[in-house]
């Protein structure tokens, strides 16, 4: 049996959620609603099968691995986190439109 590590967004991903929750929510905010709630699910679920997600391509820009989780399907939000110290640090979340992640 496997444990689930805990999951912890870090200020900074948690900023990122935030700053697109509200630009969802001008436009619609029911969508933004159901988007957050998605969102949150699958940052959540990280915690169950950490390494189920591959390693970044921009992980090569850190010093340690990052993985990548996707979520959505028209729009693919980009979730990037590491195994840190036993648990799973969220580090930032990105619209799929947008470049890379850059350090």
């Amino acid at each position: 049996m496997t444990s689930t590590l805990p999951v912890i967004i870090t200020p900074n991903a948690a900023d990122d959620v935030k700053a697109s929750w509200t630009h969802l929510s001008d436009r619609n905010p029911r969508a933004a609603d159901e988007w957050l709630a998605g969102i949150r699910g699958t940052i959540l679920a990280l915690g169950t099968m950490p390494d189920a997600h591959p390693i970044a391509p921009e992980s090569r820009e850190f010093d340690l691995p990052i993985r990548r989780a996707l979520y959505g399907t028209a729009t693919r939000w980009r979730i990037y986190y590491a195994v840190i110290d036993g648990s799973v640090q969220v580090l930032h979340v990105r619209h799929g439109r947008r470049a890379d992640w850059r350090p």
